[in-house]
């Protein structure tokens, strides 16, 4: 286990106390942790997808003289999309985890295919566990499937719902227009709820 897993399992004993998990449990939980050796305090924020801080020499043109130097890696802010929870969340990702999720199809089956000792960072370990559960909690639901014919009358009473809505706005329209000359017509604003609509009712804008 190196330094990043290392410090993780410290704050996870100080929270549950070094007497709240048993052997076997505290040894699973190692198998977890991450082994990156090299740590970055923004890596805590975000799916780094195994790149972080690489070291190397900026060697000169004249001399060959070194230079100790760092690169950084190529860190973008995302809207990614969660089929799970149905909404897209902003997250901090580098483009090697770009193209990571693009492969797996998705951030959700990232998360999912993605062991816990690879997640190197602690929101990729916190959200993988969370999208897990999710899909557990889902997966014990009761699925119910509709016959062709029960959707195509679902399709059917949606068309009619729509066409009444039209034709109710189309009523009030003639009612409200009845006797006025076409200078004295002003623009009426309607509500959509068919059940809702009155003749003769004006809606200001």
């Amino acid at each position: 286990m190196a330094f990043r897993g290392k410090e993780m399992m410290k704050k996870i004993l100080k929270t549950v106390g070094e007497n709240g998990l048993n052997k076997r449990d505290k040894e699973t939980l190692e198998k977890c942790m991450p082994r990156s050796k090299v740590v970055m305090n923004r890596a805590k924020r975000g799916l780094f997808a195994g790149r972080h801080i690489q070291f190397g020499n900026c060697v000169s043109e004249d001399g060959g003289n070194k230079t100790r130097r760092t690169w950084k890696p190529n860190v973008q802010e995302k809207r990614l999309f969660s089929y799970i929870l149905d909404r897209h969340v902003r997250v901090k990702v580098t483009t090697h985890a770009i193209r990571c999720i693009d492969k797996a199809g998705g951030i959700d089956e990232y998360l999912l295919k993605t062991p816990y000792h690879k997640m190197d960072t602690e929101m990729g370990i916190l959200w993988k566990a969370k999208i897990e559960k999710l899909y557990e909690e889902l997966g014990q639901k009761e699925v119910v499937f509709f016959s062709p014919e029960a959707e195509a009358k679902f399709e059917q009473d949606f068309k009619d719902l729509k066409l009444s809505e039209r034709e109710a706005r189309k009523e009030v329209r003639r009612k409200m227009y009845t006797g006025m000359s076409k200078h004295e017509r002003v623009p009426i604003s309607y509500i959509l709820a068919s059940d809702k609509l009155k003749a003769g009712s004006v809606v200001s804008n």
